[in-house]
């Protein structure tokens, strides 16, 4: 009986830029209801109690928090939905790969559906086809990756190798970051990874 409570208690560390919505902790405890239903444990950021202390002090206090909930997890839950730019927000990127290295399961999902190559096109100034390069640049004439990925080739192939490709769907832009559509099919992917 231990044995099968073990297995339906697996946690996942949840991250994404929910952290910094007005309403946060909501968020978190909406997507940790979420795991209870499926038969894990959620381990939001912000579950994390952090003394105000100096900046940096307080910095390296959330910085080690997190990365103990993420050694604790079994899993992570990423939202990569673009965050103030047209990739995924740094830290969340940060947590994927920490947990990828670990050799956990990773599962990764995006609220906007275009690719990395269209969000560029529509967001940055100057962007164009470069023919001599044969490639699509910025107005820095860096080239823009166009591999029709969610993100940066390094965050798809990371979730791709591990058996489970990011999720992508589109979603009103107003709930772009509160929408969890996507993060229960993350979660059905979850529980099918462990019970086989």
């Amino acid at each position: 009986m231990e044995r099968h409570e073990r297995m339906e208690r697996r946690k996942i560390y949840l991250a994404g830029p929910e952290v910094f919505l007005p309403d946060a902790l909501a968020q978190g405890a909406r997507k940790k209801r979420l795991c209870e239903e499926f038969g894990f444990q959620g381990l939001f950021p912000l579950d994390n109690e952090i003394e105000k202390t100096p900046a940096v002090d307080m910095a390296r206090a959330i910085y080690r928090a997190n990365c103990a909930l993420m050694r604790e997890a079994d899993l992570i839950i990423a939202n990569l939905t673009p965050f103030r730019g047209v990739s995924a927000d740094v830290g969340t990127a940060f947590e994927l790969g920490m947990v990828a290295g670990m050799g956990k399961p990773v599962v990764g999902y995006t609220n906007v559906a275009a690719n990395l190559l269209e969000r560029a096109k529509m967001s940055l100034p100057g962007v164009g086809y470069d023919v001599a390069r044969g490639a699509w640049v910025d107005n820095l004439g860096m080239v823009i990756e166009d591999f029709d990925g969610a993100d940066n080739l390094m965050l798809d192939m990371g979730l791709d190798e591990g058996g489970m490709p990011i999720v992508r769907l589109d979603v009103p832009a107003a709930e772009r970051f509160t929408n969890l559509e996507a993060f229960v099919i993350c979660l059905r992917l979850a529980r099918s990874f462990f019970a086989s």
